[in-house]
Formats: structure tokens, sequence, C-alpha cells
């Protein structure tokens, strides 16, 4: 029960040091339009994040998440886009494509393992980010170059359509 926790703790302590006051680039990839819109709550209850740690990915061109409805006038960005509910419950969201390798179809993956500790790896260079730091590097090239995730901007809980929505 409390090893997640103290993985989490870990990760967080790591996080503080490697992020410090440097200049991290969150523009790193080429420009991609991004809209993706919730039209009413029950679409965001249904396929947006609610729970600390909670991720979904959003990639319109491989039918991601499986039965989203997908408008004509939807993107998803550069690489795809992570939705990601912080464990203070802010929603947050950012480019999938890793900005090392800048490739839309090379992709950061959440830890399955601890999906708490709010840490997404890229498969091919092996750099780590952290989701609930604004995307920034915590290790691999990635800290080495002081790139991190591009952000992009969640509104969420209007009274009047859309309830919520993702852009750049």
């Amino acid at each position: 029960m409390f090893k997640p926790l103290l993985r989490a703790a870990a990760a967080i302590a790591l996080i503080i040091p490697a992020t410090g006051c440097e200049k991290i680039d969150n523009n790193r990839l080429p420009p991609a339009n991004v809209n993706l819109i919730f039209y009413t709550i029950g679409d965001w209850q249904r396929y947006g994040v609610s729970g600390a740690g909670e991720t979904r990915n959003f990639i319109k061109q491989d039918g991601l998440p499986v039965g989203y409805p997908y408008k004509a006038s939807e993107y998803t960005g550069f690489g795809g886009i992570m939705l990601v509910c912080d464990p203070n419950g802010e929603f947050l969201a950012y480019d999938l494509a890793c900005p090392v390798e800048k490739n839309p179809d090379v992709r950061v993956q959440v830890d399955s393992d601890n999906p708490i500790a709010g840490l997404a790896k890229c498969p091919k260079c092996g750099s780590v980010y952290n989701l609930f730091g604004k995307g920034g590097p915590v290790e691999g090239e990635a800290l080495k170059i002081k790139v991190g995730l591009e952000n992009y901007f969640v509104g969420v809980g209007s009274q009047t359509p859309p309830y919520a929505y993702v852009k750049r």
C-alpha cells in the first residue's frame, strides 16, 4: 500500500532539484493545430479525466480514445494530446510527441507501474518528463538539453457550451 506513495515521493524529490530555476523550452515541436472540444458535461465525464494521476490520450488520426466523436474542426496537435488530472485536481494537457525526438509517431507514455507519480517516458530516447510540473524534464537527453513537453490550455466547467476544451 505504501510502496506507490514512496515511489511518488521519491519521484517528486528528484523532480524539484532537476527543474530548478533554469529555463525549459516547452515549444520545440513544429506548430500544429490544437482544438479539442467537450460540448457537454456528459462528454467530459465520459472522455475527460477526473482523478489524481488519471490520463487519457487523444490522437485523432488513430481514432483514440475509441468512440470519441471527433468533429472536422478538432485537431490533436503534433503527436496527439495527453489530458492529465494532477493531485490537486487541476487539468493539464501536453503534446504526446517527445520534444527530443520531434517525431509525431514517437510518443511519451505514462509510467503504468506508478501513474500517480505523474511521470511520462519516451520509448526511444528514454527521457522522462514530470506531468505534474508543467511537463518539465526529469532525466535523460531532455534534461540535458533543457526541453519539456509542449503545454496546451485546458478550460473546464463552463456554464454554456462547450463545457470543456483544450487549445494551444
